[in-house]
């Protein structure tokens, strides 16, 4: 186990560069043990202690000013159950190491968000998603979690072991305990064939039921101050295999999608006045094209343009509500919003804090570029949100606090009363867990 004091001027930040925190040491373990004999000393040092990934959260789940732990050399499969149908895997292995791993071994995740930068823990504990109207969030797909309580103790769970705790440590937000290893169902690697199109935003949200009924995966992206969406459909396929051709690959997802992306972005930044022109020409970029690919080679891309974002979930049927009052809201303001809007689907699940706890959910994401104002924008979508019963995202920019959670949250006092058992002492506490949980 290495051990890192910092000093003063030792800063961690996270992706997006709006969190930062002054932590008083690292600790990075190499095997469970050593990771709950850190979280004694904490105790013995009175000092809170946080798990931290690659940073990816937008908002301060993972900050603290006590001792960071750094969960990377706890990393890689521990075990694959071909029985079962399950992969045991480290809490710090990098989604796109395991998706990686999983189909040198002829298997695959049933479904997974946008991009696999992230730890497995980390997306884990924030209920990280992607879309799908059968299929769920990544955390939906777990079947058992060993984690390191505030004692020091190793608790593994399941349905049928701990199955309390497994109810709600599947999305813990770091509150529950530091997740060490987590065992994922997994399948038969298959084949997905992606279209993708432009499509009028009208004709989108005329027909959302009937392209979300019809498609195992639909999303699409609203560029404000346009009336234009690109859509992706995502449908198994029986193949055969035809990815993108390596150079149309890069032009349309490096070149265009992040890097002309990223000038245009600037250009925006440095003259707002030039953003709805700039919405006008991204919004027709990128034309027409379909693709049959594994998976995590068709739920993911890269994003290598910095953003800072806030995403609610809205029960399903308000969906196309929501996303009218947003642009009749964009339309009538002064805004100037240079990134879409991503709208994304997920089916009830049964997890205590899950954003699709108990119903059937719709994602609505907004982005700004990073070092732009973010917060009237931010503002007004939220007061939009809010107005639908929508529950954040618990990893990105949100201004909720525990007496709203407690009224969106059927199961809320459950996670609390949890809470209060496996951390009496709130030896995970931060300010951003005060803020939603309570103290």
């Amino acid at each position: 186990m290495s051990t890192t004091v910092i000093g003063k001027s030792g800063t961690w930040h996270n992706w997006a560069g709006n969190v930062t925190a002054r932590p008083v040491r690292e600790v990075t373990p190499a095997t469970v043990e050593e990771l709950a004999a850190a979280v004694r000393k904490a105790a013995e040092d009175d000092l809170r202690v946080k798990a931290v990934g690659t940073g990816h959260s937008f908002t301060a789940a993972a900050a603290t000013d006590g001792i960071v732990i750094r969960p990377q050399l706890l990393a890689g499969i521990r075990k694959i159950d071909r029985d079962a149908m399950t992969v045991t895997v480290g809490a710090g292995t990098p989604l796109k190491r395991l998706n990686m791993a999983l189909a040198r071994e002829g298997l695959s995740l049933t479904n997974m968000g946008d991009i696999m930068e992230q730890t497995v823990s980390g997306a884990i504990s924030t209920g990280t998603h992607g879309t799908g109207r059968d299929s769920a969030s990544i955390a939906a797909q777990i079947r058992g979690l060993e984690l390191v309580t505030a004692d020091g103790s190793v608790l593994t769970c399941s349905e049928t072991e701990n199955p309390d705790v497994f109810a709600a440590a599947r999305v813990g937000i770091g509150a529950l305990g530091i997740v060490t290893a987590i065992t994922f169902a997994v399948e038969p690697i298959f084949l997905l064939t992606a279209r993708e199109e432009p499509m009028p935003l009208e004709k989108v949200l005329a027909e959302f039921d009937e392209l979300h009924a019809e498609n195992e995966h639909f999303e699409f992206y609203w560029f404000p101050h346009t009336g234009n969406t690109n859509t992706k459909r995502n449908n198994r396929s029986a193949g055969p295999e035809k990815p993108v051709p390596q150079l149309n690959s890069w032009f349309e997802d490096e070149f265009l999608s992040n890097g002309v992306f990223r000038v245009a972005n600037w250009v925006g930044q440095a003259v707002p006045a030039t953003i709805p022109t700039i919405a006008q020409i991204s919004s027709r970029a990128l034309s027409a094209r379909t693709y049959t690919d594994i998976p995590y080679k068709v739920f993911t891309s890269p994003r290598r343009v910095r953003f800072v974002e806030m995403e609610y979930a809205v029960p399903r049927e308000a969906v196309v509500d929501t996303l009218r009052e947003l642009k009749a809201m964009v339309d009538r303001s002064n805004l100037r919003v240079s990134f879409p809007v991503e709208v994304r689907t997920a089916p009830a699940d049964d997890i205590t804090l899950s954003t699709a706890s108990g119903r059937e959910s719709a994602y609505v994401a907004v982005h700004m570029f990073r070092g732009t104002p973010y917060q009237a924008y931010f503002t007004a979508a939220e007061r939009i949100f809010t107005a639908h019963e929508g529950r954040p995202h618990w990893g990105k920019v949100h201004t909720r606090d525990t007496d709203y959670f407690s009224k969106v949250y059927p199961r809320f006092g459950e996670f609390t009363a949890l809470r209060d058992r496996l951390d009496p002492e709130r030896r995970f506490q931060n300010d951003y867990l005060r803020r939603v949980l309570g103290a």
